[in-house]
């Protein structure tokens, strides 16, 4: 197991660190780009979001790959695809090229956790899916210590672009080390491309996956719509914090992030292999989540209880990938891409909605001084994600077990 995990997992964590990466910049370069091109928030919100909007439209496609071609292909051509992004990024010089940076980085990170959990369901067996899953997400989280006070160190000497220029970098190497280490467990199956296309529709179809699906995703929304940008703003404009403690505020989010991948995979397989359901893990980390919401509507400026709020939040919702892996295991191994991909379909188009649609909150009151925003719209914000988790909570706990939805011949 341990030379497994050394020859597959590793390097996909690696290329996931990358994915991680990419999506938590935004929190620290986010505000240079705004002052320095006077970005609005709804400007802001979509620059961030475009990644999340092509990763959302490319996860159907993606899924179907990784179940016909395998994670060591896909993967490693995505990895070229996301340096290409980054370096197309640290070369423009407006609005326009940036989103159209972003979209191609969005193509580029897509694979990052799904290539992870489809190579771990045909190289481990379903009890230990979302232990070493987790073991490959702390690694993958570890990304968040380099985004947050490193970053915001080298930020003046650099720039932006030589972020970048970094991350371009990286991706080139992580892709090198997929094609040279990952392997296939056996031949991936290719039955004809219409019989793909048609089990997608089977799993996009079926009661199974519409049951526990929202209340899964909007863990993750909710955490990538914050680490992805809002966190920053938040932290600057209802807790008052300058650029270093917001800094160091985010390196505990990453802290907690990593404690939590951890965590909550090996709880779950734990759990599993003692009998348990395997959305036993999930449940209990969306009812904390809510927990933690209702704290950020009041809007604590005390040290202590930021500081907990933003290490608790991403200890909860790092159950989410426990949740993946519990709904996929509801279906055949073979269709593991396709079903991941298409839960990561809602989540993606979850964050894009969520992010644009905090920024839009956030105009509806002027700015403030030092050209933040105001703290009624944060509230707002909040109660909006809060209102629809517990609408995915509802729906999830009076849903019946269907079922399950014939595969086609």
């Amino acid at each position: 197991m341990f030379k497994t995990f050394l020859l597959i997992s590793l390097p996909l964590a690696g290329m996931n660190f990358v994915n991680q990466a990419a999506r938590g910049m935004m929190v620290v370069v986010g505000p240079v780009l705004a002052a320095q091109y006077g970005l609005s928030a709804t400007e802001l919100g979509l620059l961030s979001s475009a990644a999340f909007a092509s990763y959302c439209l490319w996860q159907l496609p993606l899924g179907v790959l990784l179940d016909r071609w395998g994670p060591r292909m896909v993967q490693t051509l995505m990895g070229l695809t996301a340096a290409a992004g980054f370096a197309l990024f640290a070369v423009s010089d407006g609005l326009v090229g940036f989103v159209v940076a972003r979209l191609l980085i969005g193509i580029g990170i897509a694979a990052g956790l799904m290539a992870l959990l489809k190579a771990h369901s045909v190289w481990f067996n379903r009890a230990q899916v979302a232990g070493v899953t987790g073991i490959a997400m702390l690694i993958a989280s570890s990304a968040g210590l380099v985004v947050s006070t490193p970053m915001e160190a080298v930020l003046p000497s650099i720039g932006w672009r030589g972020v970048f220029w970094c991350l371009t970098g990286l991706a080139l190497a992580m892709s090198l080390w997929v094609f040279s280490s990952v392997r296939e467990n056996g031949s991936p199956a290719r039955r004809p491309l219409a019989l793909e296309i048609q089990v997608l529709r089977l799993i996009l179809c079926d009661a199974r996956f519409w049951r526990f699906t929202p209340m899964v995703s909007l863990m993750a929304v909710f955490s990538f719509t914050y680490q992805g940008l809002w966190a920053g703003p938040w932290l600057r404009d209802v807790a008052g914090l300058d650029s270093a403690a917001r800094a160091e505020t985010l390196f505990i989010y990453t802290l907690g992030t990593m404690a939590g991948s951890l965590l909550a995979g090996q709880l779950a397989s734990r759990l599993q292999a003692r009998g348990h359901s395997a959305m036993l893990i999930p449940w209990i980390g969306t009812i904390l989540l809510m927990g933690v919401q209702i704290g950020f509507l009041w809007q604590p400026q005390m040290p202590w209880a930021v500081t907990l709020l933003w290490a608790v939040l991403p200890l909860v919702a790092s159950a989410s990938p426990a949740g993946y892996s519990a709904i996929a295991q509801m279906f055949p191994v073979e269709q593991m891409g396709r079903v991941s991909t298409a839960i990561n379909t809602v989540v993606l188009g979850g964050a894009f909605a969520l992010q644009s649609l905090i920024g839009w909150i956030l105009d509806l009151w002027p700015r403030v001084a030092g050209d933040g925003w105001d703290r009624r719209g944060y509230a707002w914000a909040m109660a909006v994600s809060l209102g629809l988790q517990a609408v995915a909570v509802l729906w999830a706990w009076l849903g019946r077990p269907p079922k399950s939805m014939p595969a086609p011949e």
